[in-house]
Formats: C-alpha cells, sequence, structure tokens
C-alpha cells in the first residue's frame, strides 16, 4: 500500500463540478492499493500517517504529526500509484488491486481514519475528481506498508 502525502493549508475534491471533500490545514493523501494489501496493511499505513510528523513545531522543525495541529486528512483512492513504471514508456497496472476488490478496502480506510481522527474528508472511489491543493513547503512524502 503506498501513501503519497501532502502537507497542504488547503485542498479539495471535485466530482461533476460539486466539492466533496475539502479541509484546510493537513495532509492531502493519495491512496494506492496494491493487489496483496488488506485490512492488517490499511491499519499499519493509516496509524503511520496520522503519526508522521511533517509539521513545523515553535522552533521550525518538522516535530509535529496531524494530530498533533489537529489538521484535516482528504483521503482520496489514485490506483495510478501502483503503477509499475521501471520498464517501458507506458505504466503497467499489474500490481494495482482490481478495483471490485479495492473499493471495499478503500472504503473501510475511510471507516478506520474517521474513528481515529476527528477530521477527515473524502474523494469517491473511481469517479473523475478534480483535486486541488496548496502544498505548503511544498512538503511530500510517499509512504510504503508491505503485507507481511
Amino acid at each position: 500500500m503506498k501513501a503519497l502525502l501532502q502537507r497542504v493549508s488547503t485542498a479539495s475534491v471535485e466530482v461533476e463540478g460539486k466539492v466533496v471533500g475539502e479541509i484546510g490545514q493537513g495532509l492531502l493523501v493519495l491512496l494506492g492499493l496494491d493487489r496483496d494489501d488488506n485490512e492488517e496493511v490499511a491499519r499499519r499505513l493509516l496509524e503511520k500517517l496520522l503519526n508522521y510528523r511533517v509539521f513545523s513545531d515553535s522552533d521550525g522543525r518538522m516535530n509535529c504529526s496531524v494530530r498533533d495541529v489537529d489538521g484535516g486528512v482528504l483521503l482520496v483512492s489514485q490506483f495510478t500509484l501502483s503503477a509499475a513504471t521501471d520498464k517501458g514508456l507506458r505504466p503497467s497496472f499489474t500490481s494495482a488491486m482490481a478495483p471490485g476488490e479495492a473499493e471495499p478496502l478503500y472504503l473501510r480506510c475511510c471507516e478506520i481514519l474517521r474513528a481515529s481522527h476527528e477530521h477527515v474528508a473524502t474523494g469517491i472511489f473511481a469517479a473523475d475528481m478534480q483535486v486541488s491543493l496548496v502544498n505548503d513547503g511544498p512538503v511530500s512524502f510517499l509512504l510504503e506498508v508491505n503485507p507481511g
């Protein structure tokens, strides 16, 4: 499972011209689900991202998590994060979880996140989404958690 975290001052996602999720200060999280991912992997990744220290403390050091700053989390599914890009000029998605399996796991991730953090917004699985953000820094990290 992969999560591209972007520290934002604001972020939103639109579907068919309607805002379906938005946050102020916090993390925009683009989530890629791989074939062998499961709920245990999801729980580990979500706990890591909620505690990952990417926000500045009073000394200007990245010592605070999204929990520490009471920030928002905007979780958006993005299967393209699971693309293999090491060969050729076209991405391969053979390692990505099939949509029929990925949707229930993504929805479970949303539930787990909402149970663990107060300020959570989401996109809509498999929708054509328009994501807007102001990346604060810019600061971006790719978190990966593997099964096992």
